[in-house]
């Protein structure tokens, strides 16, 4: 296997986010993870009830209305983390196929009975829980895909048919992601899937000739719907309709432009006095850029980018301890959080056109919340069962010695 995958490079860590299975036998879990973890939730609980406020007090006449919801929101990730913790990698190895299917069947439910929301249907209602399909459909395709890589890991590296048919899977899935639509979500899964079976060993060629298919089809996608070419020609420049097509990115920008360095401080937002649409959710990082400046966006991305380190040191480590499924599992996760978040920045800095992805453990949503704090959890639990086959080996070991 080591001569498939590609010599990574990553840069060095401080040491309390670096600590390798044989720190000491009594450390049987990676702390980093949970600190970032807990550092992305206080942000996005403060910077949430920081800029829905204004719309919480309009719309239900309270102003804490979604910030009490985010707060459960976070209590009800942490009780389902508690449980899932619980659950061995290899039951996931063994369910990728089930996970799979389950993301297929709620993908076809949300289009019969889910609820329309700005003239998209992405939310399955039970009740008081609104459940959006995308987000565990991300994380269980990722499993399946990682499941399938330890199987075929022969096929990808060296026969075109390895590529096409988890490619195929992933079509699929796009189809019933457009026809909700949901295009930002179809990319998100597209650029992890690329990267996660270039780093199993595919080809340079077969990369290159799949990124470009790729690319195509979504060039397609665009121009033949006038709605995501509304979009694009509103991206590029913004300020030619700053009160139609280019309202959101303006009033974003702006947001942007009045934090400066270090910002207006908290709660000084102006743009959140519903200027800014979607503030709480997907723009939150405009939000967050006003307040707190240039430095409070750096130090977000920088735990961001720490948690996406952590995840493909973490993969590589799996992979060199022959636990491969663990390892593409590590890496789909960590490509995953990148690009999500970087295409979330990106859109409310107008580098890309808006897509609609929640900036991850921050932005508002139940749905983003619970699936991202799964993510983290396999991640712990990769690193758990690393640390207690180092721990079994070196006990082993001393035992033999003596």
């Amino acid at each position: 296997m080591s001569t498939l995958m590609p010599e990574l490079k990553y840069p060095q860590l401080p040491a309390w986010l670096t600590e390798s299975p044989t720190d000491g036998a009594t450390i049987t879990f990676d702390r980093g993870f949970i600190i970032i973890a807990f550092c992305l939730y206080f942000v996005g609980l403060v910077m949430v009830a920081s800029s829905s406020m204004p719309v919480a007090e309009r719309l239900f006449d309270n102003p804490f209305h979604f910030v009490v919801r985010h707060a459960i929101y976070i209590v009800i990730s942490l009780v389902i983390a508690g449980i899932a913790l619980q659950v061995p990698m290899q039951m996931w190895h063994k369910l990728s196929g089930w996970f799979l299917l389950l993301a297929i069947i709620s993908l076809v439910v949300v289009l019969i009975i889910g609820r329309s929301v700005n003239g998209s249907t992405r939310w399955i209602v039970l009740g008081p829980i609104n459940i959006q399909a995308a987000e565990p459909a991300k994380l269980f395709f990722f499993c399946y895909l990682s499941g399938y890589l330890v199987r075929r890991r022969e096929e990808v590296s060296q026969k075109l048919k390895g590529w096409i048919k988890p490619l195929g899977v992933l079509f699929l899935l796009a189809v019933l992601l457009l026809f909700q639509p949901d295009l930002g979500t179809v990319i998100v899964m597209f650029a992890t899937t690329v990267g996660l079976l270039f780093l199993a060993g595919a080809k340079l060629w077969q990369f290159v000739s799949v990124l470009v298919a790729g690319i195509s089809a979504f060039v397609v996608l665009i121009v033949i719907s006038p709605y995501r070419l509304r979009r694009i020609t509103g991206f590029m420049d913004p300020w030619q309709d700053p009160f139609g097509s280019g309202y959101q990115l303006t009033q974003s920008l702006m947001a942007y432009g009045r934090g400066e360095i270090f910002g207006q401080g908290l709660g000084n937002s102006i743009q959140k006095l519903e200027y800014l649409p979607e503030a709480h959710t997907d723009f939150v990082m405009a939000v967050i850029g006003e307040e707190f400046g240039f430095f409070g966006v750096l130090c977000v991305l920088a735990l961001c980018l720490t948690l996406v380190i952590k995840s493909l040191l973490l993969g590589k480590r799996a992979l060199e301890k022959e636990k491969y499924f663990e390892g593409f599992f590590a890496y789909a996760i960590g490509i995953w959080l990148s690009f999500q978040a970087a295409v979330n920045v990106g859109a409310s800095a107008g580098l890309f056109p808006t897509k609609g992805l929640t900036m991850p453990l921050i932005s508002y949503g139940g749905s983003s919340m619970i699936i991202m704090t799964l993510a983290i959890v396999v991640l712990i639990r990769i690193d758990h069962e690393l640390r207690l086959q180092s721990i079994q080996a070196t006990t082993k070991g001393g035992v033999k010695n003596v």
